[in-house]
C-alpha cells in the first residue's frame, strides 16, 4: 500500500483504507465522474476499432472506476490511465492521478519516470490525431501547428497535476514535520518542567541542611559554654563569689552573641519569605529566567549573611580558654584574606571541635593548629586524653551526632577534605584541608 500523506491529518475512521469519510466520499464522486467519461468516449472508441459500442462503454465504464483506488494504489491508476491514452479516453483519470502520484510519499525517481510516460504518451496521441486532422483537411495551418498543438496538450495535461502533486505533498510533509517538533518541544518542556521541580526540590532540601547546620553550629559552641559556665558558676558560687560573678557575665555575653547570631539567620529568613519556589510547566525561556534569577538570589542571601572569619579565631580560643579549657593557638604561614565561605567554613570547622571537646573531653588539653598555605588553608584541633575519663562530659551535656557530619559537608561543599579520629594516646583530632 501507497500512502498518500492524508492518513496523518486525521483520526481513522473511514471504511477500508480511508481514515475519514469525507475523503471516501471525495473518491467516490470522482471515481464516478471518471467512469461516466470513460463510457461516453468508449463510444467512438468502440466504432472507430470496429467493436460492439456496448463493449466499448463497459471498457470505459471499468477502467474509469480504477480511479476508486488512487489514495491506495496511485502507480496503478497512473499505468491504467497511460494504458487508455491511445483510446482518446481517461483524461479527468490521467489528471487525479498524476496528482495523486506526485503528492504521496513515493521516490521522487518513480514520480518522474510515470510523469514522463505520461507525457510522452500524451504527446504521441495528441501528434497521431492531430496529423491525422491535417491530412483530412480539417485543419489548413502550417506544419509548426502539429507540434505546438502536440506538445502543449501534453504538458497542459502532466505539468499541472504533478506540480500541484508535488506542492501539496511538501506542504503535506512540512506540517507533519512542524506537527512532531511541536510534540517534541512539548515534550521536552514537560521534560524541562518536571527536572525544574526535582531541582527545585533538591534546592529547598540542601536549603533546610544549610539552615540546620548554620543554626547548629551557632547554638551548640555559645549554649555548651553557657552549660559550662553555669556548671562552674554552681560550684564556685558559694568559695569564691567573686569568680562566680566573672562566670555570670561571661554567660551573658555568650547568651548575647548567640541571640545576636539567631536574629541575623533570621533576618534572612525573613527577607525570603515572599520568594515562590513552586515550579509550574512554562516555556523554556521563563524556565532559565527562574532559575538564573533563583541562583541569583542565592547568592545573593548568601553574601548578605555576614558570617564568622578568621580573625575572629583567637577570640573563639579564648571563650573556650575562659570556660576552663587548656587551650593553645599556633598559626603557620602569613595570614591573608580569603573568600568569606571558605573563612567561614574554617572557623565553623575549629568552632564544632572546640564544642566537642567540651562535651566529650571536658579538661583536656586541645592543640588548635592553623596552616596558610599557598593554594589551600589547613586547620586541625587535636585533644589529648582527658585527665579523668569517667569524668568526661560531666556537665551533661547533650549530643545530636550531627557535628562531624555538618563539618564534613562544609568542606566538601569547597572541595576540601576533611578527616577525624581518635589518637593513639586516648584522645580525638579533627582535620580540614581546603581550597583556597
Amino acid at each position: 500500500m501507497t500512502t498518500t500523506g492524508e492518513e496523518h491529518t486525521g483520526a481513522g475512521g473511514g471504511p477500508w483504507w480511508w481514515v475519514r469519510w469525507r475523503s471516501a466520499v471525495l473518491d467516490v464522486g470522482l471515481a464516478a465522474v471518471s467512469a461516466v467519461e470513460c463510457a461516453v468516449e468508449g463510444w467512438p472508441f468502440a466504432r472507430d476499432a470496429g467493436l460492439p459500442v456496448p463493449v466499448g462503454m463497459v471498457f470505459g465504464l471499468l477502467a474509469g472506476s480504477t480511479l476508486l483506488l488512487r489514495r491506495k494504489w496511485p502507480i496503478a491508476v497512473v499505468l491504467v490511465s497511460i494504458a487508455i491514452t491511445p483510446a482518446q479516453m481517461g483524461f479527468l483519470m490521467g489528471l487525479v492521478g498524476l496528482y495523486t502520484l506526485a503528492a504521496s510519499e513515493l521516490p521522487r525517481r518513480i514520480i518522474g519516470a510515470l510523469a514522463g510516460m505520461s507525457f510522452a504518451g500524451m504527446l504521441i496521441v495528441t501528434f497521431v490525431k492531430a496529423q491525422q486532422g491535417v491530412v483530412r483537411g480539417d485543419a489548413a495551418l502550417g506544419e509548426w501547428f502539429v507540434p505546438f498543438v502536440s506538445i502543449t496538450t501534453a504538458l497542459g495535461m502532466t505539468a499541472p497535476p504533478v506540480l500541484l502533486g508535488l506542492y501539496v505533498g511538501a506542504r503535506r510533509r512540512l506540517m507533519e514535520s512542524l506537527r512532531e517538533r511541536a510534540d517534541s518541544l512539548e515534550r521536552e518542556l514537560q521534560l524541562l518542567a518536571e527536572r525544574a521541580e526535582e531541582r527545585a526540590e533538591w534546592a529547598r532540601n540542601e536549603e533546610r541542611t544549610r539552615i540546620a547546620r548554620e543554626m547548629h553550629d551557632v547554638v551548640a559552641h555559645r549554649v555548651s559554654l553557657m552549660v559550662v559556665h553555669a556548671a562552674a558558676l554552681q560550684a564556685v558560687a558559694r568559695k569564691d563569689p567573686e569568680k562566680a560573678v566573672k562566670n555570670a557575665a561571661l554567660v551573658g555575653d555568650m547568651g548575647r552573641q548567640a541571640l545576636t547570631e539567631l536574629r541575623e539567620m533570621l533576618g534572612v529568613l525573613r527577607t525570603g519569605e515572599g520568594l515562590d519556589v513552586r515550579v509550574h510547566p512554562v516555556p523554556l525561556a521563563a524556565v532559565g529566567v527562574a532559575a538564573a534569577a533563583a541562583a541569583a538570589a542565592s547568592r545573593d542571601a548568601d553574601d548578605f549573611v555576614d558570617g564568622p572569619c578568621l580573625a575572629e579565631l583567637e577570640e573563639l580560643v579564648g571563650q573556650s580558654a575562659a570556660a576552663g579549657m587548656v587551650v593553645d593557638l599556633s598559626v603557620e604561614g602569613d595570614a591573608r584574606a580569603y573568600a568569606p565561605e571558605v573563612e567561614q567554613t574554617a572557623y565553623r570547622v575549629v568552632q564544632e571541635a572546640l564544642t566537642n571537646v567540651h562535651k566529650h573531653a571536658a579538661g583536656a588539653k586541645t592543640h588548635v593548629r592553623l596552616a596558610h598555605r599557598v593554594s589551600e588553608i589547613a586547620m586541625q584541633v587535636e585533644n589529648e586524653c582527658p585527665p579523668e575519663p569517667e569524668a568526661v562530659s560531666f556537665v551533661g551535656l547533650p549530643s545530636g551526632g550531627n557535628g562531624l557530619l555538618g563539618m564534613k559537608e562544609r568542606v566538601a561543599a569547597l572541595g576540601g577534605v576533611f578527616v577525624s579520629g581518635a589518637t593513639e594516646a586516648g584522645g580525638f583530632r579533627v582535620s580540614a584541608v581546603i581550597p583556597t
